[in-house]
């Protein structure tokens, strides 16, 4: 079976809220805003093209996690994400109230 996880440890400035982001391999989105970037197929290939900004829509807990779902803002596109210990957790409560 192929491997479908690649471990990519990229530093970056979240495109939403212009926070300095310092990865760790497995880091997704923004801990500030939660938003994240259009550039997986896979987690950690690189291998989309779309690049565009993905809105935190809906958050679930399951197994007592919370499970950020995102929507691309360019091509529509929904990927699901595990919120990690660094998330605002106020941001979290925001997303929870919209959706």
């Amino acid at each position: 079976m192929a491997k479908l996880f690649t471990r990519c440890r990229e530093n970056f400035v979240c495109e939403n809220c212009g926070q300095q982001i310092i990865g760790d391999g497995y880091t997704n989105h923004c801990p500030r805003c939660l938003y994240s970037k259009h550039v997986d197929n896979n987690p950690g290939d690189r291998g989309n093209q779309c690049l565009g900004l993905m809105e935190p829509v809906f958050v679930e807990v399951k197994s007592r996690k919370y499970i950020i779902t995102h929507r691309c803002l360019k091509c529509n596109a929904i990927k699901k994400n595990k919120s990690v210990s660094d998330d605002s957790f106020e941001a979290i409560l925001t997303v929870m109230k919209r959706s």
